[in-house]
């Protein structure tokens, strides 16, 4: 049951759902959480006035202050919406979100296979959203950050629940819906990255807000050359230059004020050694979400298609970008690393038996022995049984011996191995 509380009625174990008034100034990325005398007072501080209450999620001791249940104030209850409960197997069959919801590992995320689903749902909203909001710009009008809202609920929600299922789904975007889901993936790297690094809540939040606004100013390229399917000239890459500054504008004149966005926006070419663009700043000119958003931006560049080329395999990316020297912030690319793996998830590998296999998901306990699908024999050169491997615990028996290029052996849709 769901109702509308004002702030100055809230008790501790009462389970906030979601917060009513502006949600860029206050201080709580998290908009669902189980209220202490910590939480009241933040958010009596906070200038929120009501809240949405979950009673059945609720954990208010009648014992101790004996509370009644919160009086729906003049702004009537709310409706009712799904409430996340341990499903029945007949649950699963009317609930197509129950499957997802039970399987859950040891630290309370959950298999990259139960949140596949949500991820690509997650990924065809975010497309629409972030077109639509181009679709605005070139028509003149402004960019209203407070509509993807919801969106980064669901983009973090999502790197919680499983820190690379969504990235992996963003990775598989075709060339023509590139500059729409980069934006989404981006995003989602950034929030992964910051998690990482256990950046507070509100440097979460610019994270993943600059990561999806990052490339705004691209609504201002004329298609011809934002499309272009092969090289640049000079002066078409002389436009696209420029894009970063379109971006910041746009942003600013939208209302957006974190600094740290705006900052990501015109900033997010520029390279530690300053030769990047549009300003070669370097160094500690260069703020920690600003250096974090270029790692987060090649990163999917290079792994997705292009109108102008196909994506490099994750692992291999990963290789060539630690080599990259004077681009990145090697502290932070070492944080990349340890966030998305060494072989990330879809990586193609070579085991010590000499077969091929695919990366389906990280072991948290060593970056150097994920699990692995093998799915092909290098030495006879013909597809096997598709097995499931946990290099964890196969010991010396086998391991990840090198990364593969699926080109090299005419692999085509890799990802229909590893795709639940």
């Amino acid at each position: 049951m769901l109702q509308t509380v004002n702030v100055a009625d809230l008790r501790p174990g009462m389970y906030v759902q979601k917060l009513l008034g502006p949600w860029m100034q206050h201080p709580f990325w998290r908009t669902s959480f189980l209220l202490d005398d910590e939480r009241i007072a933040e958010l009596q501080d906070s200038g929120v006035g009501q809240v949405v209450v979950d009673l059945s999620r609720s954990e208010l001791d009648g014992d101790r202050d004996s509370p009644e249940a919160p009086t729906p104030d003049a702004a009537g209850p709310v409706p009712a919406q799904p409430v996340a409960m341990s499903p029945s197997a007949t649950d699963t069959d009317k609930d197509p979100e129950a499957e997802h919801r039970r399987v859950i590992v040891a630290d309370g995320t959950v298999s990259l296979a139960s949140e596949i689903s949500r991820a690509r749902r997650i990924c065809d909203e975010g497309r629409d959203a972030v077109e639509a909001m181009f679709r605005e710009v070139r028509l003149g009008r402004g960019v209203d950050a407070g509509h993807v809202k919801p969106l980064l609920d669901e983009i973090t929600g999502s790197v919680d629940r499983h820190p690379t299922a969504l990235v992996s789904v963003a990775r598989l975007k075709d060339a023509d819906s590139y500059t729409y889901l980069h934006s989404v993936a981006v995003s989602a790297l950034m929030t992964m990255l910051a998690r990482q690094l256990q950046l507070p809540d509100d440097q979460v939040r610019d994270a993943a807000l600059g990561g999806l606004l990052h490339d705004m100013g691209k609504a201002m390229l004329p298609l011809d050359v934002l499309n272009k399917p092969g090289k640049l000239t000079e002066d078409e890459f002389a436009i696209v230059r420029q894009h970063p500054v379109h971006g910041e504008r746009l942003l600013r004149d939208g209302g957006i004020t974190q600094e740290a966005i705006l900052h990501i926006a015109r900033h997010h070419h520029e390279k530690v050694n300053g030769a990047g663009y549009p300003q070669r700043l370097s160094g500690t000119e260069l703020p920690l979400l600003t250096r974090m958003s270029s790692i987060c931006d090649v990163y999917d560049a290079i792994t997705s298609n292009r109108p102008y080329k196909n994506g490099w395999d994750p692992a291999e990316s990963l290789r060539r970008m630690a080599s990259w020297e004077g681009h990145f912030d090697t502290t932070l690319m070492k944080a990349f690393v340890r966030s998305i793996g060494i072989y990330p998830v879809g990586a193609l590998v070579r085991l010590s038996s000499d077969r091929l296999a695919v990366v389906v998901e990280q072991n948290p306990a060593t970056l150097l022995a994920p699990r692995v699908r093998v799915f092909y024999s290098a030495r006879q050169r013909k597809h096997v049984l598709m097995t499931d491997l946990d290099l964890a615990t196969a010991g010396d028996r086998e391991r990840i011996v090198g990364v593969e290029s699926p080109e090299k052996w005419g692999f085509r849709d890799l990802e229909k191995v590893w795709l639940p």
